[in-house]
């Protein structure tokens, strides 16, 4: 009887897991583990920069472009697209620590390109074989 006691308390021991400890894991050698390394941005004190694009597609219409310059904190350029209504707008901008941020904005008419359906010659009546 008390040994059936005994196997009762060892194994509900057993269960809570508070009685009986964990035999210990043997995984061999400590592996050390490199630490987690952030990229180093590197820092430019005088950055500089020049890049253009220009954009035009006769299928669509789609026309645009643009060319900016940076020297240090002095940036320049423009850009152009067609609007809605056809007109070209042009903006010349330029940004600096002193001056913040600056444009100029220009519009130039609309240019219509005229269609001109190709027509073949007409032949005079006389060389079709009519007589008047």
């Amino acid at each position: 009887m008390i040994a059936e006691v005994v196997v009762v308390i060892a194994l509900s021991a057993a269960v809570s897991g508070s009685v009986i400890p964990a035999a210990p894991v043997a995984l061999g050698p400590a592996v050390p583990v490199a630490p987690v390394l952030k990229p180093v941005h590197e820092y430019d004190p005088h950055p500089q920069y020049t890049y253009a694009y220009d954009v035009q597609d006769a299928l669509t219409g789609d026309s645009k472009s643009q060319h900016e310059t940076r020297n240090g904190d002095v940036v320049s350029g423009s850009y152009s697209l067609i609007e809605a209504d056809g007109t070209r707008r042009i903006v010349e901008y330029t940004a600096d620590p002193i001056n913040g941020f600056n444009a100029v904005v220009h519009r130039e008419p609309a240019v219509v390109k005229a269609v001109v359906p190709a027509v073949a010659p007409i032949a005079p009546a006389s060389a079709l074989g009519f007589r008047f």
